[in-house]
């Protein structure tokens, strides 16, 4: 084993200094097949919230009509807590769950399940596409798709997708934005 703490290079044509030439994004490189546009409508379940809605109201209110004073600021938690989670219901029904859309030219994706105004951004905006597997943020599904568009990223977790095979599908049409691994 080596003492030394420089490193050598691997092959002939792997860079020495760990900069690699700049590297073309798809749009750029005239080599690669153009893309087919990738549509994938996000679903996203109101049982849960209609469950939490009904749950934090009735109970809360259970809470704060017949029992003392730590129940009651329990009771007035869950109420606060099914009115949110109703929000969130009513919100549901007035804006439709979204849909991502991959082509050549731009890149629409959803904020978040049940909101306006989609991101609709360039393909070279993409910095990267991965999945978390077992970091998964609290209350979502794992695989979580994280999207990042520079210091921005966006989360989709499982639970909003279809089948895991939409979630796949989004992530290698994703992939072909980003820029080439040096060879």
């Amino acid at each position: 084993m080596s003492t030394s703490t420089r490193s050598k290079a691997a092959s002939g044509s792997s860079p020495t200094d760990g900069v690699a030439d700049e590297v073309p994004f798809r749009a750029d490189d005239k080599e690669r097949a153009p893309l087919e546009t990738v549509e994938v409508e996000l679903e996203g379940s109101r049982q849960r919230l209609i469950s939490w809605t009904i749950f934090g109201i009735v109970f809360g209110t259970l809470l704060v009509w017949r029992l003392g004073t730590v129940a009651v600021w329990a009771g007035w938690v869950l109420i606060a807590l099914g009115l949110f989670r109703g929000y969130q219901l009513a919100l549901s029904f007035i804006h439709p769950a979204g849909t991502i859309v991959v082509s050549e030219k731009h890149i629409v994706l959803p904020r978040k399940l049940h909101r306006p105004n989609a991101f609709d951004v360039k393909p070279s905006e993409l910095t990267a596409v991965y999945f978390l597997r077992r970091s998964v943020p609290l209350y979502h599904a794992a695989p979580v798709l994280v999207v990042e568009l520079g210091s921005r990223a966006l989360l989709y977790p499982r639970d909003w997708f279809a089948t895991e095979a939409d979630q796949r599908h989004v992530v290698h049409a994703l992939r072909h934005h980003l820029p080439r691994p040096v060879e």
